[in-house]
């Protein structure tokens, strides 16, 4: 049986690579290891983001586990500039997976990224994974398993958020765990 837990980093001071948790933040991630004190994980794989590894850090040490960092869980870019309208900007690329503004990447892109994530998780010897990554790549990774989800969807995420997915299930199950 193979899950996957995938967790939204905690609470940041920001949104740059090098953003760190805040003092909540880190509280977060301390509740948060404690909640998997009964989950059977045996790898962990990360964004290089600081928000990201501070959030799995306590359980990776609980666990006893190495946080392996992924370049292809970091953050989705929307674009290549700092852009007022950003959120109406996001919720046209849920409506039209292949809209791509200038320096940024469409939803197709970041979708097939993360994916390349879980799909080399399958074929490894791993049984129970927690990946920490970012809300957009999160709801485009969802998505991926379950088409329902939204920019709607996308906004109710919180810092943190779990979800397990359950790919052995046909079609894969969905699951809110741990808010």
């Amino acid at each position: 049986m193979q899950e996957l837990y995938i967790i939204r980093h905690c609470q940041a001071e920001g949104q740059e690579p090098n953003a760190p948790l805040t003092i909540l933040g880190q509280e977060q991630a301390d509740r948060l290891a404690a909640q998997f004190d009964t989950i059977p994980l045996d790898v962990i794989i990360s964004s290089p983001y600081l928000r990201a590894i501070q959030t799995i850090q306590p359980l990776a040490e609980k666990k006893k586990l190495v946080i392996h960092q992924d370049e292809r869980l970091i953050e989705r870019v929307l674009c290549g500039t700092s852009e007022p309208n950003w959120r109406d900007m996001l919720q046209h690329t849920y409506n039209d997976m292949e809209l791509c503004y200038a320096g940024g990447e469409s939803s197709r892109q970041a979708t097939e990224r993360v994916l390349g994530v879980i799909e080399q998780w399958k074929n490894s010897d791993h049984t129970c994974a927690a990946i920490i990554s970012h809300g957009n790549l999160i709801s485009l990774l969802l998505r991926a398993y379950d088409g329902r989800t939204r920019f709607r969807e996308w906004e109710r995420l919180t810092n943190p958020d779990v979800y397990r997915l359950s790919l052995d299930a046909m079609p894969p199950s969905i699951e809110r765990v741990f808010v």
